[in-house]
């Protein structure tokens, strides 16, 4: 009855058998004819087509500046509804495959999924913009998801959320994999903006979305991004805390970041949005509240030193190009 299992477990007559000794030769002349010589590097500046990355060839890219955002889901293990496994399929797919969709929406250039977690890379023409408006969309997705999922579930309360991490950084990618297997092919992404990114969002909280020093350097002086809306008492520039992040090197000046602890206002979310997707940067009603981000930032040496650290680094990388 059912599928027949042989006593070594193997189902039916698939067997898999590897000559190990052939296939470790085989890796170390690999690793030996890589070595040996430099591979072609092409600096794409900003434009990159993922599609036409190839496996076989040993050809990588430069792209100037990736914006990476990700969103990992708190808890993620622990969100068996302890009763069905179709209810906790519904979870999944209600949580990544919407956030899979938001960044879809932004114009993502290229969506990885990682498990329950989704990377999306951002580059060429307002990229900080598109990746910005990403994050802060899952973030109002992540209030309304789990609120959501603790009115169904009990045992979710407090447990569940988004947290989403932003950085940036130049990278080199190539396609890597099997030939002649697209299943079995992915690309590279060789360079700190992936990583930090993945570093930022395990250093969040639920609801919480973490910028590396970079990323704030590059979206500080747009009105829309860096100070709140003018509900209640008006604009101001309490949407942002400073942070460390303390998944990165102490003595790297990515690690001084940001952390947004607010989304989209149901009142000016939609026009906010729209307003940084077309470019706008400045508003009329922000006079005070910019000049109290001004003097948080003048008082504070740690955040000042790891700025101009930042700033001179830009320098000499362009110095480079």
């Amino acid at each position: 009855m059912g599928d027949h299992y042989d006593q070594d477990n193997s189902i039916g007559d698939h067997m898999t058998s590897v000559d190990l000794s052939e296939l470790q030769s085989t890796l170390a002349s690999d690793v030996d004819e890589e070595l040996a010589s430099t591979p072609e590097v092409i600096d794409v500046g900003h434009n990159l087509d993922v599609s036409k990355l190839a496996v076989t060839a040993r050809r990588w890219h430069i792209v100037t500046d990736v914006v990476s955002v990700v969103a990992d889901l708190k808890n993620s293990t622990q969100l068996g509804t302890g009763k069905w496994a179709a209810s906790t399929a519904s979870i999944y797919q209600a949580a990544t495959g919407n956030v899979v969709r938001i960044f879809d929406e932004f114009d993502a250039d290229f969506l990885q999924i990682q498990g329950d977690g989704v990377i999306g890379l951002f580059w060429g023409e307002r990229r900080y913009e598109r990746a910005m408006c990403a994050g802060i969309t899952v973030l109002s997705f992540s209030h309304d998801l789990v609120n959501k999922l603790e009115a169904k579930w009990d045992n979710l309360k407090d447990l569940t959320g988004y947290k989403v991490g932003v950085s940036n950084s130049r990278v080199l990618v190539k396609n890597v994999g099997t030939p002649r297997n697209p299943a079995q092919q992915e690309p590279i992404w060789a360079g700190k903006s992936v990583n930090y990114a993945t570093k930022a969002a395990q250093s969040a909280d639920r609801h919480e979305l973490i910028v590396t020093g970079s990323v704030w350097d590059r979206i500080t002086s747009n009105d829309y991004l860096a100070l709140s809306c003018s509900c209640g008492s008006g604009a101001s520039d309490i949407i942002w805390d400073d942070f460390v992040i303390d998944r990165l090197p102490d003595d790297d000046p990515e690690a001084i970041g940001r952390k947004l602890v607010s989304s989209w206002c149901s009142v000016h979310g939609a026009e906010y949005c729209a307003a940084i997707l077309d470019g706008k940067k400045t508003r009329t009603d922000v006079t005070e509240a910019r000049a109290a981000l001004q003097r948080k930032h003048f008082k504070n040496a740690i955040w000042e030193n790891a700025e101009r650290r930042r700033t001179d680094r830009r320098a000499r990388l362009s110095g480079l190009r």
